[in-house]
């Protein structure tokens, strides 16, 4: 699946050099991966690592987890990975409980979530690793909704709402059951778009099939002439034979997600930025979670758009290596927040 997706970019030479860098810093005590001998060049050793990287969580980050750990497992041949998607939220429940190396999340760690952790002496430094579109999906064979309002969306999706058919959503549109799919309750995506739309957390109708598989997702609208849902843009980019962006009205005009509008914040108010969550325990006592970590963040800018997804600029990729150099643990944020851009990303971010 990945090589397929890689086609584009050569990996003979992506990281020797790179991961040999870190594995020298892994294994020099509290040295960190970006250490340098004396003269300035990076150390280089061919010695390869070994052990196990365990990875959970959001099925919206798993492209991207699964993207690095293929690669890198490809330079380090020893490295058992156990990569999976049980959303967000079951994700971070794995990880709360010492079952996890890494987890993947669509929406920053909640307070609930935190406290779960710190009962198991759990601590973690949060590293962002892209930005996504929040995608609202329909069937190639709608011709009448190109753009939807953010109270029209509401309207659809909000507790106890009266939307059964299209012709509910605006009278213009035909008079035609409106199947709707979205993500699962124990899913970051369904976290942040019913903060964003809805305006409050999990709060969304439930007569709805709900799945936090987003493949799950684009087989149903894809099925079906009528349907709507909602998942991340990498999906949509994987599937755009056989389903149709919906353009977002804000308040300024119907936007469509894009690499471009999900960059400059123009995508609003769905863009958002996905996140990896690393076990301090892991980073302290396994090398390989250590050069793992350093690798995504070395090579995220060229790997990260391969998935789907948008990279973050080349400084938010340093200041998260720092915070990993420096065991930075907590977050920097406050639950499913929406409205971030990137450059509020990068303020936030920041290593004082």
């Amino acid at each position: 699946m990945v090589d397929q997706r890689l086609r584009k970019i050569s990996f003979a030479s992506l990281v020797a050099a790179t991961v040999a860098i870190f594995v020298a810093g892994c294994n020099s005590g509290e040295s960190t991966a970006t250490d340098k001998p004396e003269g300035g060049t990076n150390a280089k050793t061919t010695e390869k690592l070994s052990g196990s990287i365990s990875i959970d969580g959001s099925s919206t980050v798993f492209p991207i987890s699964e993207a690095f750990s293929e690669e890198f497992g490809k330079e380090q041949g020893d490295i058992k990975f156990a990569v999976a998607s049980s959303g967000t939220g079951g994700g971070f429940k794995k990880f709360a409980a010492g079952e996890l190396d890494i987890t993947g999340a669509s929406r920053p760690i909640e307070a609930s979530e935190i406290e779960a952790a710190k009962k198991n002496n759990i601590e973690f430094v949060e590293v962002p690793i892209a930005f996504d579109g929040l995608s609202v999906i329909v069937n190639p064979k709608n011709s009448f909704a190109e753009t939807l309002t953010v109270a029209e969306l509401k309207k659809i999706w909000e507790p106890n709402s009266k939307v059964k058919t299209w012709k509910d959503v605006r009278s213009d549109f035909p008079a035609e059951p409106i199947k709707l799919y979205g993500a699962g309750t124990d899913s970051g995506t369904f976290d942040y778009f019913t903060k964003a739309i809805v305006g409050k957390e999990k709060s969304s109708r439930t007569d709805y099939q709900a799945s936090e598989d987003d493949n799950v997702l684009v087989q149903g609208v894809s099925g079906d002439e009528f349907a709507l849902g909602y998942f991340g843009y990498a999906y949509y980019e994987q599937n755009q034979d056989k389903l149709k962006l919906v353009k977002v009205d804000a308040g300024k005009g119907g936007i469509a997600p894009s690499p471009e509008t999900i960059a400059d914040g123009t995508y609003a108010p769905l863009s958002r930025p996905l996140f990896l969550y690393v076990n301090k325990k892991s980073l302290d006592d396994k090398p390989e979670v250590k050069a793992f970590v350093a690798f995504l963040l070395a090579k995220a800018k060229e790997i990260v758009p391969t998935t789907g997804y948008v990279q973050l600029p080349d400084e938010a990729y340093t200041i998260a290596q720092e915070r990993v150099d420096k065991k930075v643990v907590g977050t920097s944020f406050q639950g499913a927040e929406t409205g971030i851009t990137i450059t509020d990303l990068l303020k936030r971010e920041t290593v004082k």
